[in-house]
């Protein structure tokens, strides 16, 4: 006979009684998050074995004292035994914790605070005891004020252009409740402080605060990441890191193109919307508390992409939508921002868009203290075009002459990077650039 449900982040199996350590690593690893029950007479492959009835009844009987005198803050779980047919198994339930972090007594918080990672029971990392100490107290790291910094960190005409570009602009002034409603402000003793998320967001010297809090991607030849083609460093505000990062990725990625009329289109070698969510996700729901950058690695076969810090509760399912906020005040301003669609749609958008174009499913890795996204590549193929400057070239099958804004337009890049590449084209002796100002045209030569 078969249990109905299968092993989970609330859910453990064990054929026989285990050792006490482990089921107190067990039931803290519950308390610590969402709660769960572990089953003592269930094996791995969900098959009832079942216990003796004396050594079943003895369990229940000592199992709540012995785990109330082992745990600190005191854990009382709930023991049973369930009859199954004709086998007896004892269930062990705990509910999340109201006190967290929960710990071993004899280990110490350091060495015995437990979590659940999937199926398994790991040793919280000390990033995930501080996170669990913000969430029995209802805080987020992002809401936090950053005491050794100043309110003058705030850059106010980039908080000014946020308020001006929201869904609901309203008032478009950074007053003094603006601040504090978006979290961006924090007062204590009569103080100001900039928060982690203020300074993140619109903060004058991002890299000064949080040296490690930037986006590094690069490209790799191959599959195997030894020889690196190209990479960068994209630094600054969380808006300005996703920009730059984003603009490197698309730039690097295949393409192909036909012509349909007087007009060129290109199709990427995969959608393009997936690695824009994976890459606001990542952003916005890491854990800035861990020093660690976020990075970007496109192979070959595939891109990676790697944010520090593993989901804020045990591993979710994904393709239900659901979501539980890291960074509170961070994900409110970017929803307002017009980045963010909906809560919770990002990953189901990804694997909707792998499925539409036929794809690999991408994989979602969650880590103790990371999460990484692989987004499979389409092979190789020569219809695609993998030089950016070329993709300028070849705009010229449909055109005469270009301006900066055309290849904008066309190629769905900034200003800066259509300039960049015109005049390395024109270095290079390819183009021709004809009159200055903003009635400056390109030509092939």
């Amino acid at each position: 006979m078969l249990y109905p449900e299968v092993e989970s982040h609330v859910l453990e199996f064990k054929s026989s009684i285990p050792k006490n350590d482990q089921i107190l690593k067990t039931v803290i690893g519950f308390c610590n998050q969402a709660g769960g029950k572990l089953l003592i007479g269930v094996n791995d492959l969900r098959e009832i074995i079942g216990l003796e009835e004396d050594e079943a009844i003895q369990l229940v009987e000592w199992i709540e004292k012995a785990v109330y005198d082992a745990t600190s803050p005191p854990i009382i779980p709930r023991a049973l035994i369930q009859r199954i047919g004709d086998k007896l198994l004892v269930v062990i339930e705990v509910n999340s914790g109201m006190n967290k972090p929960y710990h071993r007594t004899s280990e110490g918080l350091e060495k015995g605070t437990y979590i659940r990672i999937g199926t398994s029971t790991t040793r919280a990392s000390l990033e995930m005891i501080e996170e669990l100490k913000w969430q029995s107290r209802g805080l987020s790291y992002d809401s936090m004020p950053l005491y050794q910094s100043s309110e003058d960190e705030l850059d106010k005409k980039k908080i000014l252009s946020f308020l001006q570009s929201r869904k609901h602009p309203g008032s478009a002034t950074p007053t003094d409740d603006t601040l504090f409603n978006y979290n961006l402000i924090k007062e204590e003793h009569f103080r100001r402080y900039p928060t982690n998320a203020g300074i993140l967001l619109f903060g004058k010297r991002v890299d000064h605060w949080f040296s490690e809090a930037m986006t590094i991607c690069t490209h790799f030849s191959g599959t195997s990441g030894r020889e690196a083609i190209a990479t960068r460093d994209c630094i600054g505000t969380l808006f300005e890191q996703f920009e730059n990062a984003y603009e490197f990725i698309l730039g690097r990625l295949n393409r192909s193109f036909t012509i349909k009329g007087p007009r060129r289109e290109e199709k990427f070698e995969l959608p393009v919307i997936a690695i824009r969510e994976l890459l606001l996700n990542a952003l916005i729901h890491r854990n800035y508390h861990h020093k660690a950058p976020t990075k970007v690695a496109i192979y070959e076969d595939r891109i990676e992409i790697f944010s520090p810090g593993g989901f804020p509760t045990p591993f979710p399912n994904l393709r239900l939508g659901l979501t539980d906020v890291r960074n509170i005040a961070i994900c409110k301003v970017f929803r307002e921002a017009n980045y963010i669609e909906k809560l919770g749609s990002g990953f189901v958008t990804v694997f909707d868009s792998y499925v539409e174009w036929k794809l690999p499913e991408p994989k979602i890795i969650n880590g103790d203290v990371y999460v990484k996204c692989i987004l499979p590549r389409e092979k190789f193929q020569e219809e695609f075009v993998s030089d950016p400057n070329q993709q300028i070239l070849d705009l010229f099958a449909t055109a005469d002459n270009l301006s900066v804004s055309e290849v904008m337009s066309q190629l769905k890049i900034p200003r800066a990077t259509a300039t960049r590449r015109l005049k390395a084209l024109v270095e290079e002796g390819k183009l021709i650039q004809v009159g200055k100002g903003k009635g400056t045209k390109y030509c092939l030569k």
